[in-house]
């Protein structure tokens, strides 16, 4: 039997929560290449399906090691409603807006958004020097997005960022609430149920009038979208999941600072995405806020 607690390299945990981090700074490169061809709900629609056809292929593990406790479905729909639901729709908007790798250093305010939430939900003590880091990280988020100008891969980066955030703040409530559920619910089983209510919420948004269903299958575009199904979703959450189940929920969601540094240098490598000296700063503001409110 394999531990879990201890490796030569790194714990299975850590490693399963790094690679996921790589896995979903690739998200935000492979979402622009989409948006090039395809509409955002097309896109977060049929990465959804994929995901969901993954898993019902492979559906008998989706029953495997349940523990259904009275009311867990209630958790269980604020966990999916929180992301992939609002989440994706947020950050599709988001990533339309701004670049991929100022989405990605957005991501840093995670960790504080959790730990503002277990402060007000679970009524967790939270020290004044981490309050201060929040604040700090905060200033940094507003610092980047006034040093954003408008460009053809970014024609409104204030919204962007702002809808970034929003993001950030569903993805707080799906963290808390995946790790109350991963005592019961093996990580395998709580993916996949993402994705199917996923699939779900979203088939209803493309008869919408502001929806433009595609006309022709787009090579580069399409296999951005399997891509985000099959390895993203599957992949970077079944990853996600399976880390936060062995760790707690705080210092899981601290591993999500990897993802700017990962986002910058796939942008960069990928898109041809150039940060400005300020932004540098501004980032490294936010990442600062970050190392001292978890310190």
């Amino acid at each position: 039997m394999i531990s879990t607690t201890s490796s030569k390299l790194l714990p299975l945990p850590t490693l399963a929560l790094v690679l996921a981090m790589v896995l979903w700074s690739s998200s935000f490169i492979a979402l622009k290449i989409a948006f090039r061809e395809y509409d955002p709900m097309v896109v977060i629609f049929g990465r959804m399906l994929v995901a969901s056809i993954c898993f019902l292929v492979i559906g008998k593990r989706l029953t495997s090691s349940l523990n259904y406790q009275k009311g867990d479905y209630k958790l269980i729909l604020f966990m999916a409603f929180c992301e992939p639901c609002l989440y994706f729709i947020f950050e599709a908007k988001a990533v339309e807006n701004t670049t991929a790798s100022q989405a990605g250093i957005i991501t840093a305010m995670l960790p504080i958004l959790v730990m503002v939430s277990a402060a007000l939900f679970l009524k967790e003590q939270v020290s004044k020097k981490a309050w201060a880091g929040a604040v700090i990280a905060v200033l940094g988020v507003l610092w980047l997005t006034a040093e954003s100008s408008p460009s053809s891969d970014a024609p409104n980066p204030v919204l962007g960022n702002f809808l970034e955030l929003l993001a950030m703040v569903c993805a707080a409530g799906y963290t808390i609430s995946l790790k109350a559920l991963t005592d019961r619910y093996s990580p395998f089983f709580l993916t996949a149920i993402q994705a199917l209510i996923g699939c779900v919420f979203y088939f209803p948004l493309l008869f919408l009038p502001s929806t433009q269903l595609p006309l022709r299958f787009e090579p580069h575009s399409g296999l951005a979208i399997i891509y985000l199904g099959a390895v993203i979703t599957l992949g970077a959450y079944g990853l996600f999941n399976y880390g936060i189940k062995c760790l707690p929920a705080n210092k899981g969601a601290i591993f999500v600072n990897l993802i700017p540094i990962f986002s910058v240098i796939l942008g960069w490598l990928i898109l041809g995405e150039a940060f400005t000296l300020w932004q540098f700063f501004a980032g490294g503001l936010i990442l600062g806020g970050v190392y001292l409110s978890q310190k």
